[in-house]
């Protein structure tokens, strides 16, 4: 790689505050704020909305849309329109 165009890659503790849940990964993104992780080193701290702790899809609590039961259901209240 040519020196010195590049982010530094260093390790970034990501936590997800809706879930309570943290874990330590390497990245480029910047931080001003730091935490004491489970080794007792200092990292910068970046705090995200959503995780795979808290996302619907990876919890378990995601609903399935009824799309063909809602295309149904306009068909009977307004009628059907167009050729089949």
């Amino acid at each position: 790689m040519k020196p010195g165009i590049h982010p530094a890659y260093r390790p970034v503790v990501f936590r997800d505050k809706a879930a309570g849940f943290a874990f330590l990964t390497r990245s480029t993104l910047t931080a001003d704020r730091t935490v004491e992780w489970e080794d007792g080193e200092t990292y910068p701290v970046y705090d995200v909305e959503v995780s795979s702790a808290s996302h619907p899809f990876y919890t378990g609590t995601a609903r399935v849309m009824d799309t063909a039961g809602r295309v149904e259901r306009f068909e009977r209240r307004f009628g059907h329109r167009g050729t089949r």
